[in-house]
């Protein structure tokens, strides 16, 4: 049963389906690895453990009779605290939330849970999902996989640890500026950063409506594809015989390759010598609206995060760790007319940048320029946090600001991930594509 902790959530799904796997057994065997696992109050907010069995038990139940509801029926799942669950605290990493309890689910925790998929519990955040590090001082601060001493990167930090030390097969987390790929990049797993409104954020805490985005945490590119089925209530990306012979991939050289630390710009690198060898044909390309729409984040994204918790915050500030609070202050002097005309220019930088890129079945960068920075300087050098949260973001945050859809892989080298960026509404066929880099990566 060990090793039904290191498993991809699709295997265990088929593994259930064969009979092979009871899913009352395998939910037990996390809930076991979960009760003994010393980080598991720094991963986890709460565990669902009277949800998880009677879910697993009509899984099993549905598994007898044949008639199963998904390839994850029965798969367990790890879901970021800003996910609604009924009658279960939803406090998004923040005191300022504290004994928050909807009276019902989410939709995308709705719909994966009519498809079978087995609820655990939920997990540790940055503080209102407003950072790219995981690192939390008001609530908990989950640990790299590759590093303890180091921060899991957020905010779905929680997420990404519970599948990395083997406590749950999958998890979902969200993605405003990077959530979903950053700590699945600095966890060697695959994030997958959905489409802007692909997914429902009915019953999401929200940061960034504009910007925020569902997506899973998971093992591999299979998992991937099947997770966002069981979110949307939809078939599943078809990955068989899919190939990188003949395909036309660009690497963004403008801004996403500077200032990259060594580990990650050999991985990217090697990665890349790997991508040509079984067939693509990669190119550097500049992209000069990249540029243009990070230099419009801090009108954006600050903006909308602070009009969103601006009376909740200054009824309390003194609730919230002060890096976090002067991150949502740094909305508070946009004014409306530069909110909205930042806006427009980006409007027409993502025509731009599509036109510029449509020869290409994907863009290709570096997940993170930098490595898991450490806890304790974090917690003691304002600087350091700073300018490491940044450019913790850079990369990832340009699929945010394109609307775009994107995944990250592993590339062997740890805590190092290869972003592929593809167009809006395009996850089957980013999927695809992932699936064939996966294999080459392997």
């Amino acid at each position: 049963m060990q090793r039904w902790l290191t498993m991809s959530a699709a295997a265990l799904g088929r593994a259930i389906a064969k009979g092979d796997i009871d899913p009352v057994d395998l939910t037990q065997t996390y809930l076991d690895a979960i009760d003994t696992h010393p980080f598991t109050s720094r991963i986890y907010t709460i565990v669902t453990r009277d949800r998880a069995l009677a879910e697993a038990q009509a899984s099993s139940e549905r598994a007898r009779l044949g008639q199963r509801k998904s390839a994850l029926d029965g798969v367990p799942v790890s879901w970021k605290d800003l996910f609604d669950s009924a009658n279960v605290a939803t406090e998004a990493g923040s005191v300022l939330l504290e004994n928050r309890v909807p009276a019902e689910d989410c939709e995308v925790l709705r719909c994966a849970t009519e498809l079978g998929l087995v609820c655990l519990g939920k997990t540790h955040l940055s503080e209102l999902a407003f950072s790219g590090l995981g690192y939390n001082p008001r609530t908990a601060t989950p640990p790299c996989v590759n590093d303890h001493d180091a921060v899991s990167g957020g905010s779905s930090s929680g997420a990404a640890a519970s599948v990395a030390f083997g406590l749950a097969p999958l998890a979902i987390g969200s993605d405003t500026g990077g959530s979903v790929r950053i700590p699945a990049a600095w966890n060697d797993l695959v994030g997958l950063k959905t489409t802007t409104g692909r997914l429902s954020l009915a019953g999401v805490v929200p940061l960034c409506a504009r910007f925020d985005t569902v997506g899973p945490l998971c093992r591999s590119v299979e998992d991937a594809a099947l997770a966002l089925a069981a979110l949307e209530g939809r078939k599943p990306a078809d990955l068989t015989n899919s190939t990188l012979e003949g395909r036309r991939l660009a690497i963004c050289d403008t801004v996403a390759l500077d200032a990259l630390r060594p580990e990650p710009r050999a991985a990217f690198d090697q990665a890349i010598d790997r991508l040509r060898a079984m067939g693509a044909v990669v190119e550097r390309v500049e992209i000069p609206q990249v540029a243009a729409a990070l230099s419009l984040s801090g009108v954006l994204f600050a903006a909308e995060a602070y009009g969103t918790w601006k009376d909740t915050i200054e009824a309390n500030p003194d609730l919230m760790y002060e890096e976090i609070l002067m991150r949502f202050r740094g909305g508070a002097d946009v004014s409306a007319p530069d909110y909205v005309a930042a806006w427009q220019k980006l409007d027409r930088l993502r025509q731009d940048y599509y036109a510029a890129t449509r020869e290409f079945d994907a863009v290709l960068m570096p997940s993170s320029p930098i490595l898991p920075p450490n806890m304790e300087k974090l917690a003691r050098d304002h600087d350091y946090y700073v300018a490491e949260n940044l450019l913790a973001l850079r990369n990832t945050r340009i699929g945010n600001l394109m609307g775009a859809c994107a995944l990250t892989l592993p590339t062997g080298v740890p805590s190092c991930g290869l972003m592929m960026v593809c167009p809006p509404m395009q996850e089957h066929h980013l999927l695809r594509l992932g699936a064939a880099v996966e294999n080459a990566l392997a």
